[in-house]
């Protein structure tokens, strides 16, 4: 009788591992069978930090181009000043430091725009992002590893957690046409976005969620997971993240209302 271990080294070395191109190809055309065979060999560093680089230096070059457009800058002015009135009205800024509040802001977003600004931009987007992805990406393994039991470490949860990050890429990239179209910072594809719906309130932050490309991510996401974790079944992992996702987003969006300092988490 064979052994699962017998069976299973076989079946790795009848499969030839993708490489990193194979694999980008694999998340948007057939991401079952790209993670079935990636899942046969262990997990590869770049698998998890090419995309983690390409997409969070996307966004802070996204957003730097974006304040080049005149449009834009001044609607991040105005959108600037609301959130500088709105500390005031609730108390986080006094009402006497309101001219000099305002003063800062506008000295800031005006060196952001500079190439020293561009830099800070960039790197601290990549090092904040990072850690948020390590904090989620641990999440997510908790939970899989202990709610689920599932088979795999750390590190498989990362490239489960990255390779999805590509689906994402080509989100921002819209979002940055979008920006330039509509003379507004756009970084999501959501029906909260298009309707111009306030993402303070609970209709916002349903119809935030209403993201095509968003859902793809995280429907991959699933699969990357349930194969990573040698699971025969998707529909646990569908449950999963998705439920993490909403119950995620509305705990942030329960500080962000109770602690008014927090109130960009609800961009």
């Amino acid at each position: 009788m064979q052994t699962d271990d017998t069976s299973n080294l076989e079946q790795t070395s009848s499969e030839q591992e993708l490489s990193h191109t194979d694999k980008i190809t694999g998340v948007f055309s057939e991401p079952t069978k790209m993670f079935s065979t990636t899942s046969l060999f262990p997990p590869r560093t770049k698998d998890w930090i090419i995309p983690l680089l390409i997409v969070f230096a996307l966004v802070g070059i996204l957003r730097s181009v974006a304040l080049l457009n005149e449009e834009v800058y001044f609607q991040a002015k105005q959108d600037q000043t609301k959130k500088i009135e709105e500390m005031v009205k609730n108390g986080s800024i006094p009402a006497d430091q309101l001219d000099s509040a305002q003063e800062r802001a506008d000295k800031q977003m005006e060196f952001m725009r500079g190439p020293i600004g561009w830099v800070i931009n960039i790197v601290s987007t990549l090092i904040f992002g990072s850690i948020f992805f390590f904090i989620i990406v641990a999440i997510y393994f908790l939970f899989v590893k202990f709610l689920l039991k599932g088979e795999g470490t750390y590190q498989s949860a990362m490239v489960a957690s990255a390779l999805p990050m590509y689906i994402s890429a080509v989100q921002f990239l819209i979002a940055g046409i979008l920006t330039f179209m509509m003379g507004k910072m756009i970084m999501d594809t959501s029906v909260a976005t298009f309707t111009g719906t306030e993402r303070s309130n609970i209709l916002g932050f349903i119809l935030s969620k209403i993201d095509p490309i968003s859902i793809w991510a995280y429907f991959v996401l699933s699969i990357g997971l349930a194969k990573m974790f040698k699971s025969q079944s998707v529909g646990k992992y569908y449950i999963l993240v998705f439920g993490l996702w909403i119950v995620g987003g509305l705990l942030i969006w329960f500080i962000a209302k109770a602690v008014p300092f927090l109130s960009f988490l609800n961009m």
